[in-house]
């Protein structure tokens, strides 16, 4: 989803039914903006107008399955056009060049990699079109580890996962912290290993797999293939919760969101800090220009959704009458 729509989105869904004007107004977003977001939105069926013109947020649970769902079957023609699309332009060798390797069978691809994995010292290039099962991660994990281990750098673009793709727990095996192991694209052009930018793989057959892998080692193929990878990398979005890139905050920054999280003023952090009032506004403001929102609320947001605080209480209607301390 874009910005707009996953902020209504979690608004809708922390404070309950609201029209387009009462969401202006409160995310300080203009009222346009709100409204483009609602269609979009609605064109996902994760929300709906109910009684009196105010919307609701569908379930998030059916909206995330629905989201990590491919929006429209992959077509066999789309994929083997995007992949000669990727390799046009690319010079490679013919299949009689001695730089140039056929890998017969997918189980002959699989024993070069685990030759080519334990001499690999430097950085590890991988696009990924497939979903990970339980069982080709338990088959990676080991060679991965071992990568880790000796340091090696590994990039890998890959699909958004699905609900049945076991990439994320794979990494979380991994426990590495580096947060630029992976980023997502929405629909890689093609299959690709590339081994210390000496030694690169792909399918022989775009829609088949079994049918083996060329490999080749020819220098000018191999930097013209880490450019695509490079090209790709840059178009791409980092991976983690909710695909947003993780958030680092200064010590200052730590202390006084965690404060405001807990309930304090500006005025009491300010004094449990021993900052002036002034300094908490311009912290305040220098981190909101920093990551590109536009008001507490919407920050409030961005750090909840990250996990980098607690996201805001929901604030209930007091019934009428009298409160149990008055009574």
């Amino acid at each position: 989803m874009s910005p707009d729509a996953d902020l209504v989105f979690r608004a809708l869904t922390m404070f309950g039914a609201r029209d387009d004007e009462e969401l202006a107004h409160e995310l300080g977003l203009a009222r346009k903006r709100v409204k483009v977001a609602l269609d979009e939105l609605t064109s996902w069926s994760a929300a709906g107008v109910a009684a009196g013109g105010r919307w609701r947020a569908a379930p998030a649970g059916t909206v995330l399955a629905r989201l990590r769902q491919p929006t429209r079957p992959v077509r066999r023609r789309d994929i083997w056009r995007q992949h000669f699309r990727a390799m046009h332009g690319i010079d490679l060798p013919g299949p009689d060049d001695p730089t140039v390797r056929r890998l017969v069978s997918r189980a002959a691809a699989r024993d070069r990699v685990q030759r080519l994995v334990a001499a690999e010292r430097h950085e590890h290039l991988t696009i990924n079109t497939e979903v990970i099962s339980a069982a080709a991660s338990a088959a990676a994990l080991p060679l991965d580890r071992r990568q880790v281990e000796r340091g090696v750098r590994v990039r890998v673009l890959q699909r958004p996962p699905t609900v049945d793709d076991h990439s994320l727990h794979h990494l979380a095996q991994l426990d590495t912290a580096d947060p630029e192991r992976v980023r997502e694209l929405p629909d890689p052009p093609i299959k690709l290993l590339v081994y210390d930018r000496r030694i690169a793989l792909f399918p022989v057959d775009p829609l088949n797999f079994e049918a083996g892998y060329v490999e080749t080692a020819d220098a000018v193929a191999v930097d013209q293939l880490c450019a695509l990878f490079d090209r790709l990398w840059a178009q791409a979005r980092r991976s983690g919760p909710g695909g947003r890139p993780a958030i680092t905050l200064t010590p200052r920054e730590q202390a006084l969101v965690a404060l405001l999280a807990s309930g304090h003023t500006d005025a009491s952090a300010a004094e449990e800090l021993r900052l002036s009032l002034r300094t908490v506004a311009y912290t305040m403001r220098n981190l909101m220009d920093r990551l590109g929102v536009e008001n507490r609320f919407q920050l409030a947001i961005l750090l909840g959704a990250s996990g980098t605080a607690p996201l805001p209480p929901v604030r209930r209607t007091q019934p009428a009458g009298p409160t149990e301390e008055g009574a």
